[in-house]
């Protein structure tokens, strides 16, 4: 049948935003290491600041993934044709890595407004892949929110980003995580009696 390749395609996203609960948990990991981060550069050397920024990935990222597994509704079917594009996509920041270690040689001050628009990059695609217009805005709001937060603060909007960073990503967790719950509902995707299960 014609309809055929869109129900599974339909039902293979689906199934993306039920084992990952639409991405909520990259944002409550990538939030929280944010936030110690930029709790910690207030008092600490920028240049170390900007080092723990840089790596922070390193510990939100498996966070990230355990906590995938913990929140999910299911888990990802073995065959699913997104799964490996869901995966890289998750992993895909580290790829600037050698664009933040530039940044970090010529001015550290400049890493939160790196990352910031690295978030932002990294994040817009979510919006396809969870279908909804969240990240859209979310990508928007950290990236030329940190550009802003740069402009008016200059060499003093080092923490202030982190900070804005931080706040973003955690403000937006319940938004990403009630858009999926009411698209797996729909879908009938939700295991019996998942519905119930209370935000956390």
């Amino acid at each position: 049948m014609v309809t055929k390749p869109s129900n599974n395609f339909t039902e293979a996203f689906n199934d993306v935003s039920a084992s990952s609960m639409g991405g909520a948990p990259f944002l409550i990991a990538y939030g929280a290491t944010f936030l110690i981060t930029a709790v910690l550069s207030f008092f600490i050397p920028r240049s170390t600041a900007a080092l723990i920024a840089m790596f922070q990935g390193g510990v939100a990222l498996p966070i990230a993934f355990w906590l995938e597994r913990k929140m999910g509704k299911k888990r990802m079917e073995p065959d699913n044709p997104l799964k490996s594009l869901s995966i890289q996509m998750a992993m895909s920041q580290a790829l600037g890595l050698p664009a933040l270690i530039l940044v970090y040689s010529l001015n550290p001050g400049g890493i939160p407004l790196a990352l910031a628009s690295l978030g932002g990059i990294h994040f817009l695609p979510y919006a396809w892949l969870h279908r909804t217009r969240i990240y859209i805005f979310f990508a928007i709001a950290v990236s030329l929110g940190a550009f802003a937060l740069q402009v008016w603060l200059a060499k003093n909007a080092f923490s202030y980003i982190l900070l804005f960073m931080a706040i973003t990503y955690l403000v937006t967790i319940p938004f990403v995580y009630r858009s999926a719950a009411r698209l797996i509902k729909q879908s009938g995707a939700f295991p019996s009696g998942a519905e119930e299960m209370p935000v956390s």
